[in-house]
């Protein structure tokens, strides 16, 4: 096989207003926005993707591009390097680092597609399906639709766990916390796992007493309880709750995941790859958590992860964000079925098995 050039690198911005008005803990909003980058060699395109600032796609374009641009499609990991070392005084540590994620992303999904491989055979799979909880409950919706979307979730699709926000109006608001943390029980049943997202909203003691109030629930993931920044904070609610404490989705290299590993914060270690370096360094984080005894769980963007996530041992599952799999689901064809709670990448299809719905989603185009 002739060694195959990365040809360019195209960057696309898309916004995409919610279906109904959304918030968490701490921050609401109204749209999300991705950025794409397609990597192409020859006739072949790889695609990839990271949800947050258009200004990603400045730095994708401008300082990424001319990285990559002529070296060998099938060295992804030196490009990463290459990337990562010339983001140095940018830093990597905001939107550079969500831009070599998408970069990365598209640079997998493109040398897996030259080698006629699916991205999970050619990372090396270790489970042909992948666990998924289902993930929304934001803090805006009615009694109505909370129940309508945990209903879809746990009967209609037979998705054994489900994760609502809580932490409302930065956890000024618990009476209606719990309201709604006993609407989700009573929604799904007693035979699923119920997850709660606070968002960083509790202070430590608050955290713990909510947990406390809660028992009766068997709230089995309490995500960020306080700030992922407050390592000590999470070790506190960690060591005083029996849900699993977990964090990680703002890590944006390797030394944040390591960090808080060693600080013994998490039960379960978040990471995204849309976020955090790509695939290549999901891989790396994975292998740290896994020389701490821990699990990694996928951070949204399920499309993006359903591949690494199935050559992850230590995995324990994805998000099915409601957000991202309403924006996947419209922009690509090839996209997964939760029923039953698994996802399977397809192994009939090379790379990501995803192919671009161009003009379906040209309306959202901003960039």
């Amino acid at each position: 096989m002739i060694d195959p050039m990365i040809d360019a690198i195209e960057v696309r911005v898309y916004t995409v207003p919610t279906d109904a008005p959304e918030a968490d803990g701490t921050i609401a909003w109204d749209s999300t926005t991705m950025v794409m980058v397609r990597a192409t060699s020859g006739a072949t395109i790889g695609t990839g993707w990271t949800y947050g600032s258009a200004a990603c796609a400045g730095v994708a374009g401008d300082t990424l591009a001319p990285i990559v641009r002529g070296r060998s499609a099938l060295d992804v990991g030196g490009c990463w390097e290459a990337m990562v070392k010339a983001v140095r005084n940018t830093p990597r540590q905001g939107v550079a680092g969500y831009a070599i994620s998408a970069v990365d992303t598209a640079l997998w999904d493109l040398k897996a597609r030259l080698l006629e491989l699916p991205l999970h055979r050619l990372l090396g799979a270790v489970r042909e399906s992948v666990p998924v909880y289902g993930s929304g409950g934001f803090t805006t919706y009615s009694q109505q639709q909370l129940h309508d979307q945990l209903n879809g979730w746990a009967h209609a699709q037979q998705i054994p766990r489900i994760k609502i926000k809580i932490g409302e109006s930065w956890g000024t608001k618990p009476g209606r916390d719990l309201e709604r943390m006993r609407q989700a029980r009573e929604t799904v049943g007693d035979g699923v796992e119920l997850f709660v997202d606070a968002n960083g909203g509790y202070s430590r003691k608050q955290a713990i007493r909510m947990m406390a109030e809660a028992a009766e629930l068997h709230v089995a993931w309490f995500e960020e309880p306080v700030s992922s920044d407050d390592l000590d904070g999470l070790r506190e609610v960690r060591d005083a709750v029996s849900a699993d404490v977990a964090a990680g989705e703002y890590g944006l290299d390797l030394y944040y995941f390591q960090r808080m590993c060693q600080a013994q914060a998490v039960d379960c270690l978040q990471v995204d790859a849309s976020r955090c370096g790509g695939i290549t360094e999901w891989l790396r984080a994975a292998a740290v958590a896994a020389s701490h005894g821990l699990e990694v769980s996928g951070h949204c963007a399920p499309h993006l992860h359903a591949h690494v996530a199935a050559a992850t041992p230590n995995l324990r599952h994805l998000e099915w964000f409601h957000d991202h799999v309403r924006i996947e689901t419209m922009f690509f064809d090839g996209t997964l079925d939760p029923q039953g709670g698994t996802i399977t990448p397809d192994s009939s299809a090379p790379g990501n098995g995803l192919s671009v719905r161009e003009g379906d989603i040209t309306r959202y185009r901003v960039r």
